[in-house]
């Protein structure tokens, strides 16, 4: 994909930027269809999940569909936990190209997120996996690992905490 930089992080960017301004359909589009977005658990020694199939995870949808149901879910308040939407700042740092295969570029970088509902802000940290490729012309994500790092969650995480 000979991997341009500059391009990368304005389509990070911009991801965090549809998810902040709840503008669902956007941030939806910016997924492959083939997409599989997965949010690991920590395990009882420390360590990630590493079979969405067979162990816990925060958050696994083997394709769109899945992300396509919850937006869904969240544009028409069928989503008791979503409601009322939280107020999110999502900041994206240490942006890094990991492998360009030429189809596809591997990148990863740390988030970190600021959620605000019921006069209380949460935080939300970790890293990102994501992989990138062209559809049509355009980025668009194939693959997505997040790692939160939270120890401690008081509430139900959903996709635009991350």
């Amino acid at each position: 994909m000979n991997a341009d930089y500059n391009a990368i992080c304005t389509f990070l960017y911009h991801e965090a930027r549809l998810l902040d301004d709840r503008q669902w359909d956007e941030w939806l589009a910016l997924h492959a269809e083939d997409v599989e977005y997965w949010m690991p658990a920590w395990d009882d020694d420390d360590r990630l999940t590493e079979d969405p199939q067979s162990q816990i995870s925060l958050i696994y949808y083997p394709n769109r569909n899945g992300l396509e149901d919850r937006v869904f879910r969240i544009k028409t308040e069928r989503s008791g936990a979503s409601m009322p939407e939280p107020r999110t700042c999502h900041a994206v740092q240490n942006v890094e190209v990991l492998d360009d295969r030429g189809d596809a570029v591997d990148v990863r970088y740390n988030f970190h997120t600021l959620s605000h509902r019921y006069k209380a802000t949460d935080e939300f940290f970790g890293t990102m996996f994501v992989t990138l490729r062209r559809v049509e012309g355009r980025l668009r994500i194939a693959r997505k690992k997040i790692v939160l790092k939270n120890d401690y969650i008081r509430q139900v995480i959903d996709v635009y905490h991350v």
